[in-house]
């Protein structure tokens, strides 16, 4: 490796996957060497273990620093930066924020450091991205009592909205990002910065999902404390892994098994649409909307579902960009460690 290039490892965690990638980086470029991932995994030390296995094959060793994505930082934590003891305790603070993502990611951070102690860490959180958002959209209508325990809207996909930006040359100062997967979000960006997002205090809320629910009545969580789901698991359970497209369709999560008339595919389509239009008058007037992630990338039956009835807003481009979320977590933690 030439003396001015360095190796960068970029761990993307997810709530029961971990994919792994190494990045040759200068101050030009950054680039992919080889990536894996390791799938619907328990014990995520084993899974950085499978990582290292794996880069070890391919006679891949010596980084320079390692990336981690991090979902949430709670109230405290918005800025991409170096893991520090500090920091470490305040993602540990934050689990309530984020139960199903940050006790995966903090497993991952722990086993790199048992195993490489000196490693530079970088935390790259989705949630930097959208503190931008002003004010009167972060602020949800509860009294100041609760606001101050952290309850705000912090919006996530953070990194794959950077990587779009950073594919756009240059951005439109008008922009709708439709993240749609597993996890599905749609923000607005206004001259590069994010000013609204559908997402919430967690990555629950928002448009229905693979299998959350998206945004609630809150008198129905009311209503289900009352009737047989009395503590925040039963809860927890319910919004985060059984409702979404597998509850109404009671077939799958996965767009691609499910009946192309069925209702959740048109509820799905429906509320995306909505609230792509709701972002476009947040951002007075829409220039590009871009689809992103495994649905909005590949089902192109839905994505254009979705914007026949678009047509009322003024004319508007339409562009599919794929989300780079691991390249944009090497090229973060560049920036942090030089």
């Amino acid at each position: 490796m030439p003396k001015d290039e360095r190796l960068i490892l970029a761990l993307n965690c997810g709530s029961s996957s971990l994919k792994y990638g190494a990045y040759r980086a200068n101050d030009e470029d950054v680039r992919l060497v080889c990536e894996g991932e390791a799938e619907e995994i328990k014990d995520y030390g084993a899974a950085f273990e499978e990582a290292w296995d794996f880069f070890a094959q391919k006679g891949i060793k010596d980084f320079w620093c390692v990336g981690h994505r991090v979902v949430h930082g709670g109230p405290g934590l918005r800025d991409h930066q170096l893991l520090t003891d500090g920091v470490l305790d305040q993602l540990r603070g934050a689990i309530p924020f984020a139960p199903l993502h940050l006790p995966a990611s903090l497993g991952v951070i722990d086993a790199v450091r048992e195993k490489l102690p000196k490693l530079t860490q970088v935390i790259c959180l989705d949630t930097a991205f959208h503190r931008s958002i002003p004010e009167i959209a972060r602020t949800f209508a509860l009294p100041e009592e609760v606001r101050k325990l952290g309850v705000q809207r912090y919006g996530f996909h953070g990194l794959s909205l950077e990587s779009i930006l950073a594919q756009l040359h240059p951005a439109p100062r008008n922009l709708v990002v439709a993240h749609l997967g597993n996890g599905c979000s749609i923000t607005a960006i206004k001259n590069g910065k994010s000013i609204d997002t559908s997402m919430g205090m967690t990555p629950t809320g928002g448009v229905m999902m693979g299998t959350r629910c998206g945004d609630l009545d809150p008198g129905v969580m009311i209503f289900l404390a009352r009737h047989g789901f009395a503590n925040p698991e039963a809860l927890e359970d319910l919004v985060n892994r059984k409702s979404g497209l597998l509850g109404v369709s009671n077939v799958s999560s996965d767009v691609r098994h499910i009946p192309p008339d069925d209702l959740s595919l048109q509820m799905f389509c429906y509320q995306v649409r909505k609230t792509i239009a709701g972002m476009a008058a947040a951002l007075d007037g829409l220039d590009l909307l871009v689809f992103a992630g495994g649905i909005g990338e590949h089902a192109d039956a839905l994505r254009q579902q979705i914007c026949d009835k678009l047509g009322w807003i003024d004319p508007f481009e339409i562009r599919v960009v794929p989300a780079q979320e691991d390249l944009q977590i090497a090229r973060i933690a560049l920036s942090c460690c030089k």
